[in-house]
């Protein structure tokens, strides 16, 4: 495989941060180099980006060669943050999946053992209400605890900011699980621009925004516009929450979704630049992929 050369190396920042795909054609020259094929772009995203989100299992899960080689692809340090699969936080609603469970445990544990695996976490769906408190709490009772999880919710009835609220709260706190906030505010601020931002529009929650910190990595996911300097001024509300978890010691995921997704490593870029503000004398810059041929040649 050509892979990239040993000074593109993955960041070391201080928090994690990552789009919601590690592969998508028009990332040559910003993630690949320019005909960089398919199978070898997950080698360089994790030599620019230190995390991302592993959508791909919500709707299957891969045979366990193929988590074998994610793992031997990911660049050290860096961090898969898979989804629990669909049929087991929707379609069963976290019961009755046993087989589920355990065919998606053997695969988290293969990319566990090679050191590259960030929080899983359960997406819930809008239908899954606080009276399912205790069918989630039994779920996540019964996951090992040696592995990393976090969890999404997206009934509004979560965010009462009362009883619902504190106890789901309660609970993740207990068992050492984060909390996922999904900010869209960036993206409704205002009517669509073009036909993927409508589309984005009508498939994303409005789920109310929360610094909520439950466990070390809170994790936040920040979906903006095709021009991403809309979300400016959203990104520079979570600069000082994301210095505020730093200096407290914990350890911060962000990933950043544009409804073209191409643009989701220039949204990164920009969270990115404006970290560096606020944290002098770290290096947040993306890496570039080489483009000479001279430079390629390291890769043979």
């Amino acid at each position: 495989m050509n892979r990239p050369p040993d000074p593109f190396v993955s960041p070391c920042w201080p928090v994690a941060v990552g789009a919601p795909v590690w592969g998508c054609d028009g990332w040559a020259e910003m993630v690949y180099p320019t005909k960089t094929p398919r199978k070898d772009w997950l080698a360089w995203y994790t030599r620019t980006l230190n995390t991302v989100e592993g959508n791909s299992t919500f709707y299957a899960v891969p045979g366990e060669a193929t988590f074998r080689g994610w793992a031997e692809q990911a660049a050290e340090g860096f961090e898969f943050c898979f989804k629990f699969p669909r049929r087991i936080s929707h379609d069963s609603m976290l019961q009755h999946c046993d087989d589920e469970v355990r065919e998606f445990l053997s695969r988290l544990r293969v990319i566990a053992k090679a050191e590259r695996l960030g929080p899983t976490f359960l997406q819930l769906g809008p239908s899954f209400a606080p009276d399912r408190l205790p069918v989630l709490a039994r779920f996540l009772r019964r996951l090992p605890r040696e592995l990393p999880w976090a969890v999404e919710l997206r009934h509004h009835d979560w965010f009462d900011s009362a009883d619902n609220e504190s106890r789901v709260n309660d609970l993740l706190r207990d068992l050492g699980i984060d909390k996922v906030t999904f900010d869209s505010r960036p993206l409704f601020q205002s009517p669509p621009d073009d036909a993927i931002e409508e589309k984005s529009q009508g498939r994303k929650p409005k789920t109310p925004v929360r610094q909520t910190v439950t466990a070390s990595r809170p994790m936040v996911r920040i979906v903006g516009r095709n021009r991403v300097e809309m979300a400016d001024s959203f990104l520079d509300q979570w600069v000082p929450i994301v210095m505020r978890w730093l200096e407290a010691g914990l350890r911060p995921i962000i990933f950043t979704h544009t409804p073209d997704d191409r643009l989701a490593p220039e949204f990164a870029a920009r969270l990115l630049a404006k970290l560096a503000k606020a944290m002098p004398g770290v290096d947040f810059t993306l890496p570039r992929p080489p483009q000479s041929p001279e430079q390629l040649s390291l890769l043979d």
